[in-house]
């Protein structure tokens, strides 16, 4: 099992920025791609961005250029910098962590509990 815990989320204004923060414990050593993940009301989850076990990123085109994942490994912590906040960006936003085999299947998926991030206009 892993346990992922987020922190960061809060209000901020148009143009401002934010950085959230996962915690990761447990049997973090089978992960191999973490990520964050949203939620805005009335829409369904959404991916925004992965960092694979290699360092290698990928984003959403809709955060592209603004959002920056990055980790700490001594810390067992992935973050997502998020610059140029708009209200489009408003969402509960989620940790995922990703135990995938080579094809890319998952073998086994984790989620925090979400931390709430809202964009003021």
């Amino acid at each position: 099992q892993v346990q992922l815990v987020e922190s960061g989320g809060g209000l901020v204004q148009t143009g401002g920025s934010l950085r959230l923060s996962c915690a990761a414990s447990g049997s973090i050593s089978t992960i191999n791609r973490m990520g964050w993940h949203r939620q805005a009301p009335g829409k369904q989850r959404e991916w925004v961005a992965t960092i694979m076990g290699g360092g290698s990123t990928d984003y959403a085109d809709s955060v592209k250029g603004r959002f920056t994942i990055s980790r700490d490994n001594a810390k067992n912590a992935v973050y997502l910098q998020m610059n140029s906040l708009n209200p489009e960006d408003t969402a509960v936003y989620y940790c995922n962590a990703k135990n995938t085999d080579r094809r890319g299947v998952i073998l086994s998926e984790y989620w925090g509990q979400g931390t709430q991030v809202t964009v003021s206009s």
